[in-house]
């Protein structure tokens, strides 16, 4: 009876479901990853954006449709486990669990960067400071979560939203700034829409996918929202034009204002065209948002580790404890770990601060590939041995199952991609030992359940 009380609880409106769909598709990879993004590829970036953006957005369809054949369904690992089998819930688990946390641990480090800015202090004291803060909010209830991540996307929002509305204004009236005319014509009279060539437009798809992870959080929430057959729908149907707007359309207006070489690969674009502008305090109003993009993350990344890890120990994957709830009905001990952990993480990226971006956010970019993946190959398994959930679902993926596995083979050109660049082999080649890690982990744990299921029959 006691087990049956040990629910998360519901507590997140439409509203909050909606705007954590929203946080999940903007952040560091946008804000400042599309600085280096667009020194690879050009005004291309655009193209990469639109194609990535199309091949999630048919990612989260069949997430959508998987959430919603199952009331009892609270995250991906569950399908998983039913439609491939207990070894991809386990290793999907805990790789999703790993990722989150390698992305956390940029973000954690960036917040210590920004607060720099405005206070001359070791970058580690604000990072801390903020974990413990985010931590403490999160510990009270996940409906604190939901107000976090209302407010801090509502800034995201407002700041894209002004940069689109500024620089339409200085596209009409034909503003003239030091870089010169504000024009379409800059988005090809600088070497064309390709002026590095296909290698440069291909090379800029790792830094375009680490700009989407977060997106399936819609998916992790679903166990946590008041109403999941209407919230759900609603958040996914949004992406499209949210990548629309929030990708293309940011990038489209930040390409016409600066001719793309004139843009410097280590900051925000952002910051630069807001500067162009003219606002004297341009710089400190985007290093606040930022910054909020940053907390943003490592608060998500806070949220969706510690439910993941509530998911693996509630299905024996993972250590009894992280099972337990608090009296606010939020896993306690498993925000506890991932905290523990991101905190470490921070330590180790200050002490390689010239390489940890990178290296970071490849690993994370390869791992939520594999977890995209395993969405798409559960949907396929599904359609197969449940044609009966499918017919009757009220939320079908489109054009499945060929388009899933058109997605699978796209997913597996961007990692061939990834050998191929300088920058991200390293992490591409030591990615498969966490693999290699976590299936003798899945060994032991199997021979373990084994034991203990024919210690309890001898007993009987």
């Amino acid at each position: 009876m006691a087990e049956q009380k040990q629910e998360l609880k519901r507590d997140l409106k439409n509203r909050h479901v909606q705007l954590i769909a929203i946080g999940g598709t903007i952040g560091t990879g946008l804000f400042l990853g599309s600085g280096k993004a667009i020194q690879l590829a050009g005004p291309s970036i655009i193209f990469a954006y639109l194609i990535v953006g199309i091949a999630i957005f048919f990612v989260m369809r069949a997430l959508g449709e998987l959430l919603l054949s199952n009331a009892g369904y609270q995250s991906f690992t569950d399908f998983a486990n039913d439609y491939i089998g207990p070894w991809a819930g386990y290793v999907t688990g805990w790789t999703y669990w790993f990722c989150w946390i390698m992305t956390a641990m940029a973000d954690i480090i960036a917040v210590g960067v920004y607060i720099r800015y405005w206070f001359d202090i070791p970058q580690w004291v604000p990072a801390l400071i903020c974990l413990i803060i985010l931590l403490g909010l999160n510990l009270l209830t996940v409906k604190l979560f939901g107000e976090l991540e209302f407010w801090f996307a509502l800034i995201k929002v407002i700041t894209i939203l002004a940069l689109i509305i500024i620089g339409f204004v200085m596209l009409v009236i034909g503003f003239e700034s030091d870089s010169g005319a504000v024009t379409v014509n800059n988005l090809w009279k600088h070497g064309g829409l390709f002026p590095n060539g296909i290698s440069g437009f291909l090379f800029s798809f790792q830094m375009v996918v680490f700009a989407f992870v977060g997106v399936e959080l819609v998916g992790v929430s679903a166990a946590e929202t008041s109403n999941p057959k209407k919230n759900i729908p609603s958040a996914i149907n949004k992406i499209p034009l949210r990548i629309l707007f929030f990708y293309v359309g940011a990038l489209f207006i930040i390409l016409t204002i600066n001719p793309w070489e004139q843009l410097n690969a280590s900051k925000s674009p952002f910051v630069q065209v807001f500067s162009l502008v003219g606002i004297p305090v341009a710089a400190g109003i985007i290093n606040f948002v930022v910054l909020t993009s940053a907390a943003s993350a490592c608060n998500s990344g806070l949220f969706s580790t510690s439910r993941i890890l509530y998911n693996l120990s509630r299905h024996e994957q993972g250590p009894a404890t992280f099972a337990k709830l608090s009296k606010n009905h939020v896993p306690s001990n498993a925000l506890w770990i991932s905290a523990v952990v991101l905190s470490v993480g921070a330590l180790l990226s200050k002490l390689i601060p010239q390489q940890a971006f990178s290296i970071v956010t490849t690993i994370s970019a390869i791992c939520f590939i594999w977890v995209w993946s395993i969405i798409l190959i559960s949907h396929i398994r599904y359609m197969k041995s449940r044609p009966d959930l499918h017919n009757k679902s009220i939320f079908k993926a489109p054009l499945t199952p060929f388009i899933n596995y058109v997605v699978l083979a796209f997913f597996a050109i961007i990692l061939v991609i990834m050998y191929f660049s300088e920058v991200t082999r390293m992490a591409l080649l030591l990615t498969p030992v966490w693999f290699i890690l976590l299936f003798i982990l899945y060994g032991v744990h199997r021979k373990n359940n084994v034991h203990a299921l024919n210690y309890e029959q001898r007993a009987k």
